[in-house]
Formats: structure tokens, sequence, C-alpha cells
């Protein structure tokens, strides 16, 4: 390396890019930022048209979108709870006539060889008695 021209290879010199426009972390004021923000919600808009005439990034307005809609919920206040209290109602009133069920007699059912016998409480346990051992020798 005799030279400030070489480079390691002894090549000569390499390319060089110039890069214009504004320079890196440029600042935006709030004003400008929702300035932005607006011209990318008008219909037909794109980001990455508004942000190339802005010179900012695209991803950087999206981000200033984020940040626009989440300032907008949180300054949104609430209505209360989201949840609906439960209230209860008296029961209904019940007709005197539906207030006492009528009890049915509880009963059997008994099949045997193809008999059905209904068994009502308080039968006599010997007639019960004679009318099964009948329904069985019937059946044999």
């Amino acid at each position: 390396m005799d030279s400030v021209t070489d480079d390691a290879k002894g090549i000569g010199y390499r390319r060089v890019e110039v890069l214009t426009g504004p320079g890196r972390r440029r600042s935006w004021s709030e004003d400008e930022k929702a300035r932005i923000v607006a011209e990318t919600a008008e219909p037909g808009a794109k980001v990455t048209e508004v942000a190339r005439r802005w010179q900012v990034s695209p991803q950087q307005v999206f981000d200033w979108r984020r940040q626009a809609r989440r300032a907008l919920v949180s300054a949104t206040p609430t209505a209360g709870p989201s949840f609906v209290p439960v209230v209860a109602e008296p029961p209904a009133p019940v007709p005197e006539a539906a207030a006492a069920p009528v009890r049915q007699p509880s009963s059997i059912e008994v099949k045997l060889a193809g008999a059905v016998l209904r068994i009502a409480t308080g039968t006599d346990e010997a007639l019960l008695t004679t009318v099964l051992r009948a329904i069985r020798t019937s059946a044999a």
C-alpha cells in the first residue's frame, strides 16, 4: 500500500455512493406526524407514496399510524363495566288449581310371560300371589 488510492487488493478506487435527502434521525413534530398520518387515511392514499413524498420510511409511517390508533383507543372513555348484571325476578303467581298437584297413586308394572300386570298401592298380598302364580303357570 504505497498510495492512499490503493485498496487492500491493489485494484484502485472503489465505488462511492452519495446519499441525498434528509439525514438520519430526523425529528418530526407531533403536528407533522399527525398531518402525514391524516394524509394516509384519505381514500385512495397509499402509505408508500405518502412516505416517499415526505421522504420518510413507510415503516415509520405505519408505526405512527399504529401509535395514533392506540392513542385514540386509550383516550376514548369506557362506559362502565362490560357485563350485564343479573336481576332475579320474583316467581310468577301460581293458580290455586295448579298449586296442589293431584298425586296419582303409585303403581308397579310387572311384565311376565307376555302379560303386563299393573299393581296399585294397597293391593292384597294373597290376591297378588295368586295372580302371579296363575300367570307363571299359564306360560309354562
